[in-house]
């Protein structure tokens, strides 16, 4: 009888360390760019009509060059709600040493 209440007692605290050991809170990380470096510039960003926001304080991210298929592909621009305490930090092609990076965009704090 003892060793079948120690038994219990022993699944129960295993169960309980195993659920509660999957409860971690991290803070969120930085943007990661995993993108690879291309040798064609990026073409000049397309002309893009904006719209009406769907509403108000919607916050307008522009279109840009994306990377697809070893060639350059127009992302058209969307509007995304607002993030309070954020700011939209926009896609951006960056020349190194050997070609181009597209460092996509994310909101970063401000």
């Amino acid at each position: 009888m003892r060793n079948e209440v120690t038994a219990r007692l022993l699944v129960i605290t295993l169960l309980t360390a195993l659920a509660l050991g999957g409860c971690v809170v991290a803070e969120p990380q930085g943007p990661y760019y995993a993108s690879e470096v291309v040798t064609l510039a990026p073409p000049p960003p397309r002309e893009e009509i904006i719209g009406v926001a769907p509403a108000v304080g919607y916050v307008w991210i522009g279109g840009y060059w994306g990377w697809t298929g070893g060639r350059h592909e127009w992302v058209p621009g969307r509007w995304e709600a607002p993030r309070p305490g954020y700011r939209w930090a926009p896609h951006a092609w960056v020349r190194e040493e050997r070609g181009w990076r597209l460092h996509p965009g994310h909101w970063e704090r401000h």
